[in-house]
């Protein structure tokens, strides 16, 4: 046997205070199914071959492939081709994008590496620049490969292939650690070699035989400056380009 429900309910007593539920933000990528994007996907799976390739060159042709993997210009076209891969593959999957700021820093390093490249070691002006006519054919491919084709793919795929305002200016600083890190890496490689080994600092701004530890830290860090300016560049550029994906949402 039940009771019987009464008539009148009586009312809950009042809530002591004031109550504001705190609003909640919703990522756009948490409500949003990323769409299958397969030319995309391709064409980052080129530009990572691309990288690949000079890459390869470079180890084949450059001499102790150790010597070689200490250049930053073969790290940063290594970082960028592993970047591309991953998001070709998300692409491809319909899988959600890497983080801004690990495509970013892909992007920068190799924009970095062009930057020292044409114009300290490539312009006829800087007092850096390599006689003409060094490095076989092969070496002259490579250096072509990775230092202007795969900086150029990398920036239209930024630029046409990539959601806008996905860069931060909290990002520049820590972008900076790794060449922070490959400067004490090449000082201390080369405080490491005998003296007059043959590539004992890979780059002639940083040869301290040649110059001494003052000009050097001082090219380090004019350099640093330039790349600075650099990232900040790149994040403000993302802000202000259009976003190549908001007609197709």
């Amino acid at each position: 046997m039940t009771a019987p429900i009464p008539r009148d309910i009586p009312d809950l007593p009042p809530i002591p205070g004031h109550v504001v539920l705190p609003p909640t933000v919703v990522p756009a990528r948490a409500v949003l199914i990323p769409a299958r994007r397969r030319a995309v996907a391709v064409f980052r799976g080129l530009i990572a071959l691309l990288a690949l390739t000079g890459v390869g060159i470079e180890l084949l042709t450059g001499g102790a492939p150790a010597t070689a993997l200490s250049h930053f210009t073969i790290q940063s076209g290594t970082l960028l081709a592993l970047a591309m891969l991953v998001s070709a593959r998300c692409a491809w999957s319909a899988h959600h994008p890497l983080p801004g700021a690990l495509t970013g820093a892909a992007l920068f390093y190799v924009l970095a590496a062009a930057l020292v490249h044409h114009s300290l070691l490539a312009h006829a002006s800087s007092p850096f620049a390599a006689p003409e006519g060094t490095g076989t054919a092969w070496q002259t491919a490579a250096t072509h490969i990775l230092h202007t084709a795969v900086p150029v793919a990398a920036i239209l795929d930024w630029l046409l292939l990539t959601p806008a305002g996905r860069l931060h200016l909290r990002q520049a600083p820590v972008w900076l650690l790794y060449p922070l890190a490959y400067l004490a890496f090449s000082l201390t490689r080369g405080a490491l070699l005998d003296p007059g080994s043959q590539d004992r600092y890979l780059y002639p701004f940083l040869d301290v035989d040649q110059h001494g530890y003052k000009i050097v830290l001082g090219n380090a860090l004019l350099i640093g400056l330039a790349l600075y300016a650099l990232a900040v560049l790149l994040v403000a550029l993302d802000h202000i380009r259009p976003d190549p994906l908001r007609r197709h949402r």
